[in-house]
C-alpha cells in the first residue's frame, strides 16, 4: 500500500510537471522565433541594448516580487486556508488581489515618473557619447506598465496552480512573444525609432496575459472583485513572508541584473551578448527547473500543511534527482554547441559572425551554471513550502556578495586594459554564484534533516555524469565529420542542428540504457 501510494505521488509529480514542461517548451520556441526575429531586424546594437535594459527592468520586479516573493509566499498560506479555513477562502483572494494593485499602481506611477533615474541605475554606462539612455526611458515609460498586468497575471497562476490547474498558466507566456513578434514586423513602420513598437509589443502582452486568466478562475468560483484590506490574517502572514522571499529566490535574477549594469560599461552589444546566451540557458532552465518547481511548490506546501512530514521528504527528494540527472547532459549538450545553436538560430541580417562568437563566450559560462540555476529552484521550494524564507536570504546575500567582488573585478581589468570578451566573465561569476548558494541550500536541507540523502552519489546521477560525457564526444566527432556549416542556408544549418541534438539524445539514453536506467527509474526510481 505505500509503495503505491508513493508510485502515485510519483506519477502526479511527473505528470503535473510533464504538463507544465510540456506548455513551457511550446512557449520556448515562440520565444526563440522571437530572438530570431529581433536578432534578423535590429542585430546587437545601441538601440537593442536600449530595449532589453527598458524590458529587463520590469521583468526583473516581476519576477522578484511577482513570480518570485508573492508567490513562494502566497501559494503555502493559500493552500493552508483552502485546507484548513476555506470559508475565508475568496476573501483572502479579493484582499490580495487588491492589495496587490494598489502596491503597483504606485510603483509603475513612479516608475513611469521617474523612468530615467531608474534606467541610470540598471545600466549607469548608458548616456556616455550615445543615445541609449534617452531611447532606454522612453521605451521604459511604456514598458513599465506591463509589470501591473504580469504581476496580477501571477498571483492568478498562483490561485490556479493550486487548483492543480497547470496548462493555462504555463501556455500564456505565449502571448507575450507572439505580440513582440507581430510588433516587430507590423509596427515598426509607424515610429522613427522603429524599436519603439517591441515596447508597445510588451505593454499589450501584458494586458492581453491577465485577461485570459479571468475565464479560469471564474470556472473555479475563485472570481473575486478586488478589496484592500491589509489587516487580514492570511495577508499579514504573506506580507511578512514576502519580503525575504524576494531576496531568497531572486538570486539568479539579481545576478543577471548586476551582469547588465556591470555589462553597461563595457563594449557596446555587451547586453545583447548576453541576453541571446541567457535565452538558451533558460531553455532548459524553464523546461526542468520551472516546470518541477512550479508543482512541486503546491504540492510540498499541502504535504506540509497537513503534517505528512515524510512524504514530504520523499517528494522533494525525488523532484531533486530527476532535475540532477536530467540537468547533466543540458549542460553538456549546451556547451558542445553553443556556437553552432547561436548559429542556427539567430545568424541573420543584423546579427553577424562576431555576435555570435561573442555570445557563444558568454553561453558557455552560464552552462557551467546550468544545472545550480536548476537545482537551486527546487531547492528553494523546500524552505519556502514550509514557510521558511529566512535562511534562503542569508545564503542569497552571501551569493550575491560573491557576484558582485567577481564583477567588480573584471570592470577593473577592463578599465585598465580593455580586453575582448570581459562580458563572459560576467556570466561566469553568475554561474559560480549559483553553484555557491546551491551547496548552502543542500547543506542546511541536510542539517535540518529535510533531505537525508546524498544526492550527487546517488548511482542514476553518476550514471547520468558518465553518459553526459560519451555524448560530449559523439557530439564532437558528428560535427567534426559534417564539418562548419556556419555560411550554410537556414534550411541546412537547421538540418545539421538537428542531427548534432539527435545523436546527443541517442547516445545518452542508449548509454543509460546500457547502464541499466531506463526512463522510468529517472522519474519513478527507488527513494
Amino acid at each position: 500500500m505505500e509503495q503505491e501510494k508513493e508510485t502515485n505521488d510519483s506519477k502526479g509529480l511527473v505528470k503535473s510537471s510533464a504538463v507544465v514542461g510540456g506548455m513551457t517548451f511550446i512557449s520556448r520556441i515562440s520565444g526563440f522565433l522571437r530572438d530570431v526575429v529581433f536578432a534578423n531586424i535590429f542585430g546587437a546594437s545601441a538601440h537593442t541594448d536600449a530595449f532589453f535594459i527598458s524590458f529587463k527592468i520590469p521583468n526583473f520586479f516581476r519576477r522578484l516580487f511577482a513570480e518570485g516573493a508573492l508567490i513562494q509566499a502566497f501559494v503555502p498560506i493559500l493552500n493552508d486556508i483552502k485546507e484548513n479555513d476555506r470559508d475565508n477562502l475568496k476573501r483572502f483572494i479579493s484582499y490580495m488581489q487588491g492589495n496587490l494593485a494598489l502596491i503597483l499602481i504606485l510603483i509603475v506611477t513612479l516608475g513611469i515618473i521617474f523612468s530615467e533615474t531608474v534606467i541610470n541605475i540598471f545600466a549607469p554606462g548608458f548616456g556616455s557619447g550615445d543615445d541609449r539612455l534617452e531611447v532606454a526611458s522612453a521605451m521604459l515609460k511604456i514598458t513599465f506598465p506591463y509589470l501591473f498586468f504580469i504581476s496580477l497575471t501571477a498571483l492568478s497562476a498562483g490561485i490556479l496552480n493550486t487548483h492543480n490547474r497547470f496548462f493555462l498558466p504555463a501556455i500564456t507566456p505565449v502571448i507575450l512573444n507572439l505580440s513582440l513578434i507581430l510588433s516587430a514586423f507590423y509596427l515598426t513602420g509607424f515610429f522613427e525609432n522603429s524599436i519603439i513598437a517591441l515596447a508597445y509589443g510588451v505593454f499589450f502582452a501584458g494586458v492581453l496575459q491577465y485577461l485570459i486568466q479571468l475565464p479560469a478562475l471564474s470556472r473555479l468560483n475563485v472570481l473575486v472583485f478586488p478589496r484592500i484590506n491589509f489587516n487580514f490574517h492570511g495577508v499579514n502572514r504573506v506580507l511578512k513572508l514576502m519580503l525575504p522571499a524576494a531576496l531568497g529566490s531572486a538570486v539568479v535574477q539579481l545576478n543577471l541584473v548586476i551582469d547588465s549594469i556591470v555589462a553597461s560599461f563595457l563594449a557596446v552589444g555587451s547586453i545583447s551578448w548576453l541576453y541571446y546566451s541567457d535565452r538558451l540557458v533558460e531553455f532548459p532552465l524553464a523546461i526542468l527547473g520551472i516546470a518541477i518547481a512550479t508543482v512541486a511548490l503546491p504540492t510540498l506546501s499541502k504535504k506540509f500543511s497537513q503534517g505528512n512530514i515524510e512524504d514530504y521528504k520523499k517528494t522533494l527528494y525525488r523532484a531533486l534527482r530527476i532535475v540532477m540527472i536530467l540537468s547533466i547532459p543540458a549542460m553538456a549538450g549546451l556547451i558542445v554547441l553553443a556556437e553552432q545553436l547561436l548559429f542556427t538560430l539567430f545568424k541573420y541580417g543584423s546579427f553577424d559572425s562576431y555576435d555570435v562568437n561573442m555570445s557563444a563566450l558568454s553561453l558557455l559560462a552560464y552552462s557551467v551554471g546550468l544545472p545550480a540555476f536548476i537545482l537551486m529552484k527546487v531547492l528553494l521550494t523546500g524552505f519556502f513550502s514550509r514557510q521558511d524564507t529566512k535562511t534562503p536570504v542569508k545564503f542569497g546575500i552571501i551569493a550575491i556578495s560573491f557576484n558582485i567582488t567577481f564583477n567588480s573585478i573584471v570592470v577593473l581589468l577592463y578599465f585598465k586594459n580593455a580586453f575582448e570578451g570581459a562580458h563572459a566573465f560576467l556570466a561566469l561569476a553568475t554561474s559560480l554564484s549559483a553553484w555557491l548558494q546551491v551547496i548552502l541550500l543542500s547543506n542546511r536541507l541536510k542539517r535540518e534533516e529535510i533531505l537525508d540523502r546524498k544526492l550527487v552519489y546517488d548511482s542514476n546521477v553518476l550514471k547520468s555524469l558518465f553518459s553526459s560525457i560519451l555524448m560530449y564526444i559523439a557530439i564532437a566527432i558528428v560535427y567534426d565529420a559534417i564539418g562548419d556549416f556556419s555560411e550554410k542556408s537556414f534550411y541546412l544549418r537547421g538540418l545539421y542542428l538537428f542531427i548534432l541534438i539527435g545523436t546527443g539524445v541517442i547516445v545518452y539514453f542508449s548509454i543509460m540504457k546500457l547502464a541499466k536506467v531506463s526512463v522510468k527509474d529517472i522519474f519513478y526510481g527507488n527513494n
